[in-house]
């Protein structure tokens, strides 16, 4: 568990697994040998042999006011396509709860886009039906996002997601489809950053100016920021993906706020730095 406070709001990583191994099924220009000369991955984000190292986590944003957790990872019992996550069984809930965040106290949560490994734990299975693992909580989508999936429904293949992780919710009353932009309490908005899926976005928190960004999947992993042109396999469309990509870390390139991967294992959180012309990397302090 990784914890970073920016001004009064704290965010709090839970993790459900870590990856190893999957550079192409993630990255299909990430081959070991083109990933070895990036040295300042080493040891937290790359290994020795050059094997690209991925986390799928949940990130609570506790404001005071509100607890938001943002992505919701792949969830236990589901079936899915990809064996390593077929009928996960994994201590993600009871991990959260042990951070102090139990299901019932959650009051937001905000799937950053609807791919697989982000909306899992959005329901559990409960006596053979698929209910909402956050009863208390609103679970925000963007309308573009919601719309795009609700006409291709299964157009990833990982498995029937639609049926049990998101129309659950829709059915309990519980989904608010929101705009890209979203303000979703004082300390968090929204920030459209589209073509991984049409309607994917990040959370960007500010707090007693100082500002962090959650990136969802527009980063999979820090080489792209030493390769931004790496695409991920799994972007619905890549060049409008890297645009947004190479443009969200010339923004945020040599300023204070703190970069918060989605996929990226612990330390997880750093600042974008230049390196040369069209490079970056993450400088995480460590």
């Amino acid at each position: 568990m990784d914890q970073w406070q920016v001004g009064s709001v704290r965010i709090t990583r839970i993790e459900e697994m870590i990856v190893t191994g999957s550079n192409e099924f993630v990255l299909p220009d990430a081959h070991n040998p083109d990933c070895l000369p990036y040295t300042w991955m080493q040891p937290h984000f790359m290994d020795a042999e050059g094997f690209l190292i991925f986390s799928i986590h949940g990130l609570v944003v506790d404001t005071g006011a509100h607890k938001i957790l943002v992505d919701t990872c792949v969830g236990n019992d589901k079936e899915r396509n990809v064996p390593d996550w077929d009928h996960l069984q994994t201590s993600f809930i009871r991990d959260m709860e042990s951070a102090g965040y139990p299901a019932e106290e959650i009051d937001t949560v905000m799937c950053t886009h609807l791919h697989v490994d982000h909306v899992g734990w959005n329901t559990s299975l409960v006596d053979g039906a698929w209910v909402p693992t956050f009863p208390n909580a609103r679970y925000l989508v963007a309308e573009t996002e919601w719309a795009h999936w609700h006409d291709n429904p299964e157009v990833d293949g990982e498995g029937p997601i639609m049926s049990d992780s998101i129309q659950p919710i829709v059915d309990a009353g519980l989904m608010d489809f929101v705009g890209s932009g979203h303000q979703i309490c004082p300390e968090v908005r929204l920030e459209p950053t589209p073509g991984h899926t049409p309607g994917h976005v990040s959370v960007h928190i500010t707090s007693a100016g100082q500002e962090a960004l959650i990136t969802g999947d527009c980063v999979h992993h820090p080489v792209q920021m030493a390769r931004p042109e790496w695409s991920s396999a799994a972007d619905t469309d890549q060049a409008r993906a890297n645009a947004t990509r190479e443009a969200l870390f010339d923004k945020y390139a040599d300023g204070d706020v703190l970069i918060i991967g989605t996929h990226f294992p612990s330390p997880t959180a750093g600042r974008i730095r230049k390196a040369e012309v069209g490079a970056y990397w993450l400088d995480t302090g460590q």
